[in-house]
């Protein structure tokens, strides 16, 4: 009934707000007013989408068709929501940079650049034979039909269409494969890496675009030279300057994000200096700094900020989308050429993949996973219209195709591992026999049985207590271990110590899935809640259930209420030091009343002495 209530209260708001504003004489074009809509939007068809299961991106794309010129009209010029949507478009790409492991790309080897250079190749040639035996044409600008839908011609209608087919959209593909968790696996890690290639082959096209008719090649190759130099200036200055500055910097984890937010903003500065696009510097920016320790613990902290920016870029998305019942005709074209996207992805990258030996499984996911048209299409498509390459007949085939392979590739993405599996049983009995030891997916830390979470004076330690173990069990103990914590110098410590440390927040799931704790055994979090920010024991509980619910969670609490409680919540142990010192206590004046020589007290006086002189731990 709850439910029902909060439905009824966003949409009053929806229909109310924009009848307020406007008579009350407010400007409704304002970049405030905007942005107000599409968030209100955004989130009601949001809650609707959750109630029924729905994927949220196409509830907001939904959303800008609601309040969009089609709909109800509330924000006809979205250039606001257009610039805001930039913006994350570029906060995504720094972390597509950030999450960028050039040694997991490396390790991907052939298969990733095999695929990479030619999926896109092989797709333009496809559609662009297959545009010319529908009907579309080059080098004329007559009017013409294509499946009796009449065309009003563009010199390079065929061409256009043949090379946007080919790029897959990054900001939905990243987007979906990091909220389930893909993007680290061999087959996430292969998606991601054709994606950049497509950039690269985008940002080709960008160039020579301008200059179509005559392409001039010195060009071309200045921009790759200012592209390569921006590199290199970003990497020495992240190596010799910004590791000094982050290393002095990081026992404060907001300050760690700002500097990394700068970094970004002037990176994307430089490349803006230098006739490059912003998102190329946002992604030359995250990759600089990929390397750094620091890195899981700002992609944690980001996300919430490009969440926010990607909304408006989705509901700015359903805004665009050109009315239906005037380009039925269109949207039919659109349909068949959305089929015969998906169709080139599974001819252009399962075949690469599946010769190099990766069998089924990380020969169908990228293929499934990069099944729709990208924003980057659309961006070329405008640019044509303007340069007069194509008509905008051209432009709304595009832009329907991009709707209709958004919606659907969300789903498919969405069940990715069902239908890849039903697939590869078609493709069995087709022929196609899956191969025996074919790559699998990797966690980004392997064997890590044991999950410390946080490291203060308790973990400290039972790191001690490992290490006073004989030899053997003191290292096999060690390579199972991996710890979580933002604390710089434990990190350094820890390291010297042969412990595997990954720096990020524990109280961000992010931080904990790229830790690779979900393959753990048992996960610990051994500091009270009173010393915890940003979360306490019981929502860390709730964390590692929904990440790894095989694992044995061991908590730590202060006192009996709040344990009872982490029970119930699921914990499989609770550990109480005021309890564990208070029995330790009462050993100690059992002895001292029931000893009448005191030599029982100064004995364990003398050992105790003994041991803490030698008891040298990470945290004295």
């Amino acid at each position: 009934m709850l439910q029902w209530v909060h439905i009824a209260y966003l949409t009053l708001s929806l229909l109310l707000l924009p009848n307020i504003s406007y008579a009350s004489g407010g400007e409704g074009e304002t970049l405030l007013q905007d942005i107000g809509f599409s968030i209100l939007a955004a989130t009601v068809l949001a809650y609707l989408a959750h109630m029924i299961k729905q994927p949220m991106l196409l509830a907001y794309i939904l959303a800008g068709v609601v309040i969009g010129p089609i709909g109800f009209g509330w924000v006809e010029d979205q250039k606001n929501i257009e610039t805001i949507a930039e913006m994350g478009l570029i906060l995504l790409l720094f972390m597509i940079g950030l999450e960028l492991d050039l040694k997991k790309l490396r390790e991907s080897g052939k298969s990733l650049i095999f695929t990479g250079i030619l999926q896109f190749i092989l797709c333009v040639a496809m559609g662009l034979g297959f545009f010319y035996l529908l009907g579309f044409t080059i080098g004329s600008n007559e009017a013409y039909e294509v499946l009796g839908v009449p065309i009003q011609g563009g010199e390079y209608d065929l061409l256009y269409l043949g090379i946007c087919i080919g790029i897959s959209s990054t900001t939905i593909v990243v987007k979906l494969l990091y909220e389930k968790f893909e993007l680290d696996t061999l087959a996430g890690r292969i998606t991601l890496g054709v994606l950049v290639f497509q950039d690269i082959w985008a940002i080709v096209v960008l160039g020579i675009q301008p200059n179509l008719a005559n392409p001039q090649v010195l060009d071309i190759l200045w921009s790759f030279v200012k592209g390569g130099l921006l590199v290199i200036f970003s990497l020495f200055i992240s190596k010799y300057v910004l590791g000094i500055i982050f290393k002095q910097m990081a026992k404060l984890p907001e300050l760690v994000l700002v500097a990394s937010l700068g970094w970004c903003v002037f990176v994307c500065g430089l490349a803006g200096y230098l006739g490059l696009s912003l998102e190329m510097g946002a992604l030359i920016a995250g990759a600089a700094i990929s390397t750094f320790p620091y890195n899981l613990d700002v992609i944690a902290k980001i996300v919430s900020i490009r969440d926010f920016f990607i909304t408006l870029f989705f509901v700015g998305l359903g805004m665009q989308i050109p009315a239906i019942s005037e380009n039925m005709g269109l949207v039919g074209l659109a349909l068949i050429v959305s089929g015969f996207l998906i169709m080139t992805r599974f001819l252009s990258i399962f075949p690469i993949l599946y010769f190099l030996k990766n069998g089924h499984r990380t020969s169908l996911l990228p293929a499934i996973n990069l099944s729709q048209l990208s924003e980057f299409s659309l961006v070329i498509a405008s640019l044509g219209v303007n340069a007069h390459h194509i008509h905008d007949d051209i432009l709304t085939i595009i832009t329907f195709t991009f709707v209709i392979t958004s919606v659907v590739s969300t789903y498919m993405i969405k069940y990715n591992h069902s239908l890849q599996g039903f697939l590869s049983h078609l493709f069995t009995k087709i022929g196609f026999k899956d191969i025996e030891n074919a790559p699998q997916d990797e966690t980004v830390i392997k064997g890590k049985e044991v999950a410390l979470l946080g490291f203060f004076r308790v973990a400290s330690s039972l790191i001690k207590e490992i290490e006073d173990l004989d030899t053997e069990h003191a290292k096999e103990f060690k390579q199972k271990l991996v710890v979580v914590d933002f604390n710089p110098v434990v990190h350094q410590k820890l390291q010297s110590h042969g412990i595997k440390v990954v720096y990020g927040d524990i109280g961000h799931l992010e931080t904990l899935n790229h830790a690779g704790i979900k393959e753990a055994k048992i996960v610990i979090s051994s500091i009270p809640d009173t010393m915890l920010k940003g979360t306490d024991n019981l929502r860390i509980i709730q964390k590692i259930q929904r990440l790894c619910p095989h694992a044995r969670i061991i908590v730590t609490a202060e006192s009996a209420s709040r344990a009872l409680k982490m029970y119930n919540e699921g914990a499989d142990f609770v550990v109480l030091p005021r309890i564990l010192s208070a029995k330790q206590l009462l050993d100690v004046l059992t002895l001292v009343v029931h000893d009448e020589k005191k030599d029982w007290l100064q004995e364990l006086r003398s050992n105790e002495i003994t041991h803490l002189t030698s008891h040298e731990e990470i945290i004295s």
